[in-house]
């Protein structure tokens, strides 16, 4: 929204209703304003919602094994009128609660800005869902754009698959590598082209250099097995940037789409590792951000140029937050693409923020199903993940 349109709505909020038709007709504020002041908010509700991944999910280079998918809390905010909106929330806080009862729509939100109440940002997607609704607009859609940008997506759920026990009655033999490519090949039938193997095994599961072997033995395989996809690979801070030099070494002829948290950032060691792939004429994305972030030293990075993808987490940012820096990232020619590993709704999320500004290299998919939430408007086309046209985020909460 411009500046003057926004004035002139904190000015006219008080206004009576012919008057504010007038100002509309006239053009001075947003109609779209007009039609969520019309909306209190009349209850907020929690629930949880339980997310199932389609196979059992182990360890990583700093974490061990991730089951089988995570119970989400989520909140639905009713209005007066009936509309409802809904989405992933933190924890549930009363004086809050309290202090949204009986706010207009409009003094929260903002189409063209976002959540404009800092009070009100642990509500920040049930408000966009709710104001899509009420808008009748896609979430993309309702931040200016008519027709969403699309872009890849990734699976991120290729991690140390060979290092746990087979299912059955014999429990104590590893998978083997075998496993890797059977998961590889459920989600190529899923629809995705991208695979982001976890490495740095050596970290703590294997001696450091024996896991390093067997992050090259892995990268290898799956490029050989699937030659049409991308590769990504994620050390989750496992390795220090002389083993992530001695990584690519290992893989060397082999394409890298990007190499997501080599090693706990710092600019020196960023510096080295730009270096050694300029000299080597090695062309792959760096990219950093998830883990504990520390946004100063982030934007150090990215203004010297030493990371190439911003990607930290859609929810633990924020979704106002990331429509404010998105354009941030665009100035200085960084592009982004947001965590959203563990709850397919962040990928769904991140499908329209990148819908409405575009500036997304891939958006990390997270295959599931769900019970609790009918999901089943968003669609792989072509290995890019397309934002259904229906209202707000566009699922449906099935859970009371």
């Amino acid at each position: 929204m411009k500046r003057r349109n926004f004035l002139h709505h904190s000015a006219m909020m008080a206004l009576s209703t012919p008057l504010i038709s007038n100002a509309v007709e006239l053009g001075y504020f947003d109609p779209q304003i007009a039609d969520l002041s019309s909306h209190k908010i009349a209850d907020i509700a929690y629930t949880q919602v339980q997310l199932k991944w389609p196979r059992f999910v182990g360890k990583n280079a700093r974490r061990d094994i991730h089951g089988y998918g995570p119970k989400v809390n989520v909140c639905v905010l009713t209005t007066d009128q009936g509309a409802k909106g809904w989405g992933m929330h933190g924890r549930r806080n009363d004086e809050v609660i309290a202090y949204l009862k009986g706010k207009r729509v409009s003094d929260l939100f903002q189409p063209a800005l976002g959540v404009t109440d800092p009070q009100a940002l642990p509500f920040d997607v049930p408000l966009h869902d709710l104001a899509g609704v009420i808008l009748n607009k896609p979430v993309y859609e309702l931040m200016g754009r008519k027709k969403p940008i699309t872009t890849k997506c990734y699976s991120g759920m290729i991690y140390f698959d060979e290092l746990e026990p087979k299912e059955g009655p014999v429990t104590t033999l590893p998978n083997g590598l075998d496993n890797i490519i059977a998961n590889c090949s459920a989600d190529y039938k899923l629809g995705y082209r991208q695979f982001k193997l976890k490495i740095g095994r050596g970290n703590i599961w294997m001696p450091k250099q024996e896991g390093l072997q067997r992050d090259i033995e892995v990268t290898k395989l799956v490029h050989k097995t699937f030659p049409d996809c991308d590769i990504l690979v994620d050390a989750n801070d496992g390795y220090t940037v002389d083993m992530a030099i001695a990584y690519l070494k290992g893989i060397d002829g082999i394409p890298l789409f990007w190499f997501e948290e080599p090693f706990a950032e710092t600019v020196a060691d960023y510096r080295k590792l730009k270096d050694w792939l300029k000299a080597n004429n090695v062309k792959t994305l760096l990219a950093d951000g998830e883990a504990n972030p520390n946004q100063q030293l982030l934007r150090e990075l990215e203004e010297q140029k030493l990371i190439d993808v911003h990607i930290t987490d859609i929810m633990g940012y924020g979704f106002t937050p990331w429509r404010k820096i998105m354009p941030d990232l665009q100035k200085m020619g960084i592009l982004a693409s947001p965590h959203a590993f563990g709850e397919q709704l962040k990928s769904f999320y991140t499908a329209h923020l990148t819908g409405a500004l575009g500036n997304t290299v891939t958006i990390e998919g997270v295959p599931c199903t769900c019970e609790d939430v009918d999901f089943s408007l968003y669609k792989i086309v072509n290995s890019e993940f397309i934002p259904p046209r229906a209202p707000g985020f566009g699922m449906k909460l099935l859970k009371a």
